[in-house]
């Protein structure tokens, strides 16, 4: 494969352009590459182009993945950059995530007040994620949780406009747009991330041995074996973008720390657990989630059976 003619698919929203930037430089730099030698090609996702609905109504994570995968499988392109989160548990035999970069900052931030103890009494919060709500319905039973779609100019814009009085924004993805001095993180002990928030995956086909190979420089592997180890937790839950659940893994003296949660929708009813398990071990963690599923009351399983 000739190095300029690398080409790697993208989302083209402002952050899926600076990750994949990321991505090419982090490859350039990894083979000695000039600059400008991996190519970026924007594809037109579904959910990029359905923004007044919530993802679980019109779909799921699929609507972020599909064209990227098709134009993967096509040969239209050599590898996808994703945003892990967003990437569903179970995905096809036939592609497989390469490489992950570094994890950022794996905190949610909120925007329109100093903490969510601070936000006024009643506050409408925008956000279409079922963890952050639940989360904030939890830790504040009188908040107005309200469905928000957009990029994050345009979360950030309906604050501004006074369409919200606070978001909840992943701190990653501000700092990858330059806009780290936005919002105030918010506490992992108050709020855990999503699975794999905070991570970027490479893709690429299963049976290209010679890009696997490009990308394999540039793999992280604590990130790649912690990421991996929340997504086989997730993916043994069943359940859909409707099941609020959250999943941060560390890598600590070379064992994998897993704490997770899984929540009700209003938040009323939370089961949390935390357990190490070998590095690579998935079927521990998913043993996990079957076993807190079956403890769960039923407010909780019903979010998750039929998944």
């Amino acid at each position: 494969m000739s190095q300029t003619t690398l080409t790697l698919g993208t989302r083209g929203s402002p952050l899926a352009l600076a990750q994949a930037r990321m991505t090419a430089a982090a490859l350039e730099q990894a083979h000695g590459w000039p600059a400008g030698s991996v190519a970026l090609a924007v594809v037109k996702t579904s959910g990029d182009r359905i923004q007044d609905r919530p993802l679980a109504d019109i779909g799921g994570k699929a609507l972020w993945t599909k064209e990227l995968d098709l134009a993967l499988l096509a040969g239209e392109t050599h590898a996808s950059v994703h945003s892990m989160k967003d990437v569903e548990s179970d995905r096809p035999d036939t592609l497989r995530i390469a490489a992950m970069l570094p994890r950022a900052d794996v905190r949610d931030r909120l925007i329109g007040a100093g903490s969510v103890a601070d936000l006024p009494q009643g506050a409408v919060v925008g956000s279409s994620s079922p963890r952050r709500a639940a989360q904030l319905r939890r830790l504040r039973p009188d908040l107005n949780v309200v469905p928000i779609r957009g990029n994050v100019d345009t979360r950030l814009a309906k604050r501004e406009t006074g369409d919200v009085d606070a978001t909840l924004l992943a701190a990653a993805g501000l700092d990858r747009l330059g806009r780290g001095d936005v919002g105030n993180a918010i506490p992992l002990d108050q709020m855990l991330p999503a699975p794999a928030q905070a991570a970027i995956g490479i893709e690429c086909r299963s049976d290209d041995a010679a890009t696997a190979a490009l990308l394999q420089p540039i793999d992280h592997s604590d990130t790649h074996a912690a990421v991996l180890a929340e997504r086989a937790f997730t993916l043994a839950l069943g359940g859909s973008c409707h099941s609020p659940v959250a999943a941060l893994a560390v890598i600590d003296a070379g064992a994998v720390d897993l704490r997770v949660e899984l929540l009700s929708e209003d938040g009323a009813e939370h089961l949390t657990q935390r357990a190490r398990f070998t590095v690579g071990d998935l079927d521990g963690p998913a043993a996990l989630g079957r076993h807190m599923l079956a403890d769960a009351p039923p407010s909780i399983r019903r979010l998750f059976e039929g998944g």
